[in-house]
C-alpha cells in the first residue's frame, strides 16, 4: 500500500514516461504524425490535471528521500506541463504548414518533460543529474530536427558540445560535494559541519551547472545560436519548460542544500544576475532576427529571475515561482506568433524588417503579439509587470537595491527592442505584398487563452500569490 502511495507522489512523471513510450511505439506502427500528435496533447493534459491537484495535496518526501513532492515541486510540474501542453498544441500547424511534420518531434518532447519533471522534484544531486540528462539529450535532438538545414544542425551541435562541458562541471561538482558531506542528499549537504576547500570547489561547480542550463552571462553562448535553429514551436518549447524546470531545481538546491551558505552563494548570483541583465539587453538591442532578439531577451528575463535567488528568501523564492509562471505565458505565446507568421513562405519572418504592415493584416494575431510584448516589457496591467514588481520587491526587502535600480534601468532599455517589433507591424507600409493566411482554430485558441491569462493574472494576480505563499518547503 505504501508503495502504491508513493506512486501517486510521481504520477504525472509516470504519465509523461508512458505517454513518451507509447507515442514512440505508435509511430513505429502506424507512422502517423497525427495520432502521435493528438495522443501527446491528451497524455499532456492529463499530467498537466494531476499536476495542478497536486498543488493543494501535501508536501513531502518519497522513495527514500529521493524525491520531493507538493509545494514547489509540484508547481514546478505545473510549469513544465504548461509548456509542454501548450508547446505540442502549436507545433502541428507550424509543422505541417514547414515540412516538418513527423512523428518523432512528440516522443522526444515528452521524453524532455520527463527528464524536467524528474529535475523539479528531485531531491538528491543524483536524481537531479539524471533529470537534467534526460531532458538534455532529448533536446539536443529537438534542436538538429531539421537535418537539412545548416542552421538546425549547427545549432544540435553547438548545443550538444557545450551541453556536455557543462555537464562535466555539474558532475564534478556533485563528486566533491558527496566527497565533503558523505552524501548526495540536499538536507545532509546542508548539515555539512565542515566546508573546506573541497566543499567550496564544489559549490562552485554546481553553480556553473546551473548557470549554463539557465543561460546566465557568460554561460549564455549556446542560446541565441540554439533558439534561431531550432523550430520556432521547439524554441519556445526549450525556453519556458527547460528555464523553468531549471529554475525550480535552483530554488530546491539553494534552500534544501546551501541556506548556511546563502551569505556566499548570494554575492556570486548577484554579480551574474547584473551581467546577465545588462548583457542580455545590450545584445537584444542590436537585433534584427526576431528570434535571436527573443533568445537575449531570455536572457535578461534569466537576470530579472537570478535578482529573486539573490536575495534567497521565502518571499523572493515564490516571486520567482511567479515570475516563471508569467515568463512561461508571454513567451510561449510571443513564439507562437512567430511561428505563425514564419509558415508563410517565400519570405524570412525571422527578419524584422518583414513585419512591416502585417499588425493590420491579421488585426487579431497583431493585438495578440502586442500583449506579450507589453508583458515582457513590465507594462501594467500584464503578468510580466507583476512578476517582476514581486521579484523586485524581495530584493529590495533584502538590501539588494542597487542590483534592483539596474535591473529596473535594463527593464527600460528593453522597451526599445520589444517595440521595434510593434512599430514595424503598424507604423511601416508592408512593401512586400504577402497576404496572410488566418491560423487555424485550436491554434487561435491557444494564444488567446496566453493572452487572457497573462491579462487576468496581471490583473488578479492575488490567487496565484497565496498559493505560492503557502508553500513551506522552502526555507532560509
Amino acid at each position: 500500500m505504501e508503495s502504491a502511495n508513493e506512486l501517486l507522489t510521481i504520477l504525472p512523471l509516470i504519465i509523461i514516461g508512458v505517454a513518451g513510450l507509447f507515442v514512440m511505439m505508435l509511430d513505429a506502427f502506424t507512422g502517423s504524425a497525427r495520432l502521435a500528435y493528438v495522443s501527446a496533447i491528451l497524455f499532456s493534459a492529463a499530467a498537466l490535471a494531476v499536476a495542478v491537484s497536486d498543488l493543494f495535496g501535501p508536501m513531502g518526501e518519497s522513495f527514500h528521500g529521493l524525491i520531493t513532492y507538493g509545494g514547489t515541486a509540484a508547481f514546478g510540474m505545473v510549469l513544465v506541463m504548461m509548456g509542454t501542453l501548450f508547446s505540442v498544441i502549436l507545433s502541428r500547424d507550424y509543422l505541417e504548414k514547414t515540412g516538418r511534420h513527423i512523428a518523432e518531434v512528440y516522443s522526444m518532447i515528452l521524453f524532455a518533460a520527463f527528464g524536467m519533471l524528474l529535475l523539479v522534484a528531485s531531491n538528491n544531486l543524483i536524481t537531479l543529474f539524471l533529470g537534467i540528462e534526460t531532458m538534455s539529450i532529448s533536446l539536443y535532438v529537438l534542436a538538429g530536427l531539421v537535418k537539412n538545414e545548416k542552421k538546425s544542425v549547427e545549432a544540435a551541435l553547438k548545443y550538444f558540445l557545450l551541453g556536455a562541458f557543462a555537464t562535466g562541471f555539474l558532475l564534478y561538482g556533485i563528486a566533491l560535494l558527496y566527497g565533503a558531506s558523505g552524501s548526495t542528499f540536499l538536507l545532509d549537504i546542508a548539515a555539512t559541519e565542515e566546508k573546506g576547500m573541497i566543499y567550496w570547489a564544489g559549490v562552485g561547480l554546481l553553480l556553473v551547472g546551473f548557470f549554463f542550463k539557465i543561460s546566465a552571462v557568460p554561460f549564455h553562448m549556446w542560446t541565441p545560436d540554439v533558439y534561431q535553429g531550432a523550430p520556432t514551436t521547439i524554441t519556445a518549447f526549450m525556453a519556458t519548460a527547460s528555464k523553468s524546470a531549471a529554475f525550480v531545481a535552483f530554488i530546491l538546491v539553494l534552500s534544501r542544500a546551501l541556506p548556511d551558505a546563502r551569505a556566499e552563494w548570494s554575492d556570486v548570483i548577484w554579480l551574474f544576475a547584473l551581467l546577465t541583465m545588462v548583457i542580455g539587453n545590450i545584445l537584444a538591442l542590436v537585433q534584427d532576427n526576431v528570434k535571436r532578439m527573443l533568445a537575449y531577451s531570455s536572457i535578461a528575463h534569466a537576470g530579472y529571475i537570478m535578482i529573486g535567488l539573490a536575495a534567497g528568501t521565502a518571499a523572493a523564492y515564490s516571486a520567482v515561482l511567479f515570475y516563471l509562471f508569467a515568463y512561461t505565458l508571454m513567451n510561449i505565446g510571443a513564439f507562437g506568433i512567430v511561428a505563425y507568421y514564419e509558415w508563410h513562405k517565400g519570405y524570412d519572418f525571422t527578419d524584422i524588417h518583414n513585419y512591416s504592415g502585417l499588425g493590420f493584416q491579421q488585426p487579431f494575431i497583431g493585438v495578440l503579439m502586442s500583449i506579450f510584448l507589453f508583458s515582457m516589457v513590465g507594462i501594467p496591467p500584464f503578468a510580466g509587470f507583476i512578476g517582476k514588481y514581486r521579484v523586485f520587491a524581495a530584493a529590495v526587502d533584502e538590501g539588494l537595491i542597487s542590483l534592483v535600480v539596474i535591473g529596473v534601468l535594463a527593464s527600460a532599455a528593453s522597451v526599445y527592442y520589444y517595440l521595434r517589433v510593434l512599430v514595424h507591424m503598424y507604423m511601416k507600409e508592408n512593401e512586400n505584398g504577402i497576404t496572410l493566411t488566418r491560423p487555424g482554430t485550436l491554434y487561435s485558441a491557444v494564444l488567446l487563452l496566453l493572452a487572457a491569462l497573462t491579462i487576468y493574472f496581471g490583473i488578479n494576480p492575488g490567487i496565484l500569490t497565496d498559493l505560492l505563499g503557502s508553500f513551506k518547503d522552502v526555507t532560509y
